[in-house]
């Protein structure tokens, strides 16, 4: 399992019965987590006394419940800068679990030694927008929600990164993709951190069981001739890490060589000193 344990001021702190207590820079939250299937005593002091709680609602989604927990707050990981807010769905509008694919960005652009175009497809709120450009890459960032690449462009500002080589786009990935095909744009590096499910910003259906693999396909075609690397991230249960490997060995592999690793993404829990697994991811590089 590949686990982002560099965090300073986000931490993993307890998990039980379905949920996580969770350490947020200055604030402690607790939200569901549908991997958490033990039963462990909950002996910190953050289970009885959280700035906020997530509610699961047995009819679907749930409620936020807060105690001193400001509007907005922000963290930091390394030299970038994220403003962070609870909303609908349980999220903040960041996946620490995902720094350990941004340092692997970062280390391949930076290897590559020459400029590299980056683009970033489902890209939510920029976190692997602002490590490969930080590194140096020019990077395209493409998400369906107008409001999420706001917030994206807030975190990049928030940075150092306000003036960096980004072009921000709110359009439906596919759609995107598609037309860039035949325009002929191509990247050296691409980012697919797709939802399960999701709808683009004129209905589009997007159901990741179905769609992944015409799209990987897609986006294969908008590679360069000498492309650096291809980082597939997936949090539905079934599409294991084997399953993102064989993907993109039939793709991407069939048609630039290269190799590809799959494993499991995670968080260490301080008090068990175990990884909570979060997902799985998939990359190719030459």
């Amino acid at each position: 399992m590949w686990i982002a344990e560099s965090w300073k001021e986000y931490e993993v702190l307890d998990t039980s019965r379905g949920e996580k207590l969770e350490r947020w820079g200055d604030y402690v939250l607790i939200r569901p987590d549908p991997q958490v299937i033990w039963h462990t005593e909950r002996k910190l002091p953050g289970w009885k006394k959280p700035n906020g709680h997530y509610h699961r609602s047995s009819k679907g989604g749930g409620d936020w419940e807060f105690s001193h927990l400001p509007d907005e707050w922000t963290i930091h990981y390394r030299e970038l800068q994220f403003h962070l807010k609870p909303f609908k769905f349980k999220h903040t509008g960041l996946f620490p679990e995902q720094a350990v694919n941004w340092e692997w960005i970062s280390e391949k652009i930076r290897q590559a030694r020459r400029p590299l175009r980056v683009l970033n497809l489902f890209a939510y709120t920029g976190g692997a927008t602002l490590a490969a450009a930080k590194a140096g890459a020019a990077v395209t960032h493409v998400d369906a929600s107008k409001g999420m690449v706001s917030w994206a462009k807030e975190n990049a500002a928030a940075s150092g990164l306000a003036g960096a080589p980004i072009r921000w786009l709110v359009d439906d990935c596919v759609k995107f993709v598609e037309r860039e095909i035949r325009r002929g744009s191509r990247y050296d590096g691409i980012i697919l951190d797709p939802p399960s499910y999701g709808r683009g910003p004129k209905g589009e259906v997007w159901k990741i069981e179905e769609s992944i693999y015409p799209f990987l396909c897609l986006t294969a075609q908008v590679l360069s001739k000498a492309p650096v690397f291809y980082l597939l991230n997936s949090y539905t249960t079934g599409l294991q890490p084997a399953v993102l490997s064989y993907m993109i060995n039939t793709v991407i592999v069939k048609k630039f060589g290269g190799r590809v690793e799959a494993d499991e993404i995670g968080l260490p829990v301080t008090s068990s000193r175990l990884p909570l697994p979060c997902g799985a991811s998939a990359r190719w590089s030459k």
